[in-house]
């Protein structure tokens, strides 16, 4: 399963990038976080942290 962002909710704060144990998640041009669904699936903790609850389980 793949975890997915909410353009719309994520505040830039990044903490989702730094506990990505599948280092999948950059920042966009836009400072918006990115997800790299070909690089692994969701562990949970970049949902965990996201303080605006931006990222989420896909489907």
């Amino acid at each position: 399963m793949a975890a997915v962002v909410d353009k719309g909710d994520c505040i830039s704060f990044e903490t989702c990038v730094d506990e990505c144990s599948q280092k999948a998640i950059t920042m966009g041009d836009d400072e918006i976080a990115v997800i790299d669904t070909d690089k692994g699936i969701v562990g949970g903790r970049c949902i965990e942290v996201s303080p605006s609850e931006a990222t989420s389980p896909e489907g």
